[in-house]
């Protein structure tokens, strides 16, 4: 569906943003009616705007748009017109765009002078990010690296926790946390994710690789030879026993200096591909600690370690 249609995605936000926002339109192809003009007060309503006083979206997190789909939009456009208007608010020189900018490039481009808009009121910077931010995880078709940018942001910028990024997304914490999780891979692996070429279950398997040499040999591989995410995985897996095998030809001495616990906990770092700590006791004794971030992130751990068994 182009990004002019109706949105399916039931209300989920929080903290009573949902309120604010306009439940889906009909889904019929049929042009929307037209509203009236803006009266330059009334907030909330649906209003015909110009499009030449639309300021664009500042916290935009969609960092690419492509021009064929942008093609197809303004075709659709000047065939059946805007259905779902897009979201302002109001600024001294006119509006400033919430969501919908994939709506306003291809209207203007179909030579529309105005566009139907929900007007609604955002005093402050910090929630007009956060509704910008959301408003687009729920409407826009975005990339899984362009989610976990939103992501990011809606908890480094507007200072929520990841639980919170889930109740207000509708999302499960561990789904939060492995669209987070993609970060971590270097900028090529993340533009192969942005283009399509790299599935995001392709690039949750690469994440495990602390090697940054051996991530970008496995990365090479899937791309040259179209790996299927199972022959990955397994490529990972192999990887983590040989690292594994190494740490355990490290001597266990009594007492362990200082460099050599670091020495074991980077090197199952790496095998593991998570944080360790090893703790030395007396006699020889001690406890290694193993952290993981999710409940799918514990399922890896205990599939490569078991794997090592057999």
């Amino acid at each position: 569906m182009g990004e002019h249609d109706m949105s399916k995605t039931k209300p989920v936000l929080g903290r009573g943003l949902a309120s604010l926002i306009p439940r889906p339109l009909s889904t019929s192809s049929a042009p929307m009616p037209a509203g009236g003009r803006d009266d330059g007060t009334t907030d909330r309503i649906i209003a015909n705007i110009d499009i030449d006083k639309i300021q664009m979206n500042p916290y935009q997190p969609r960092a690419e748009f492509e021009p064929v789909a942008l093609d197809e939009l303004r075709a659709s456009i000047q065939e059946k017109g805007i259905i779902q208007p897009i979201t302002v608010r109001r600024i001294e020189s006119g509006y400033q765009l919430i969501s919908g900018e994939r709506r306003v490039r291809a209207a203007r481009d179909a030579g529309l002078a105005q566009v139907p808009a929900y007007i609604m009121r955002v005093e402050t910077k910090e929630e007009m990010l956060e509704l910008a931010l959301i408003e687009n995880l729920q409407r826009e078709h975005l990339n899984p690296i362009e989610i976990a940018i939103s992501y990011k942001r809606l908890i480094d910028e507007c200072s929520i926790t990841q639980e919170q990024v889930s109740q207000k997304v509708g999302k499960d914490r561990s789904t939060v946390t492995n669209f987070l999780r993609l970060l971590k891979l270097p900028d090529v692996i993340q533009s192969s994710v942005r283009k399509g070429e790299l599935s995001t279950g392709h690039a949750r398997a690469l994440i495990a690789v602390e090697d940054p040499v051996k991530q970008m040999n496995i990365f090479t591989k899937v791309v040259s030879k179209g790996l299927s995410v199972r022959d990955v995985e397994r490529l990972v897996r192999d990887y983590g026993r040989k690292k594994v095998r190494h740490a355990r030809t490290i001597s266990s001495a009594t007492d362990m200096t200082s460099s050599s616990i670091s020495s074991v906990e980077e090197k199952m770092r790496q095998a593991l591909g998570t944080k360790v700590q090893v703790k030395n006791m007396q006699d020889g004794k001690g406890e290694i600690v193993i952290e993981y971030y999710s409940a799918d992130d514990l399922e890896r751990l205990i599939d490569v370690m078991t794997s090592n068994t057999h």
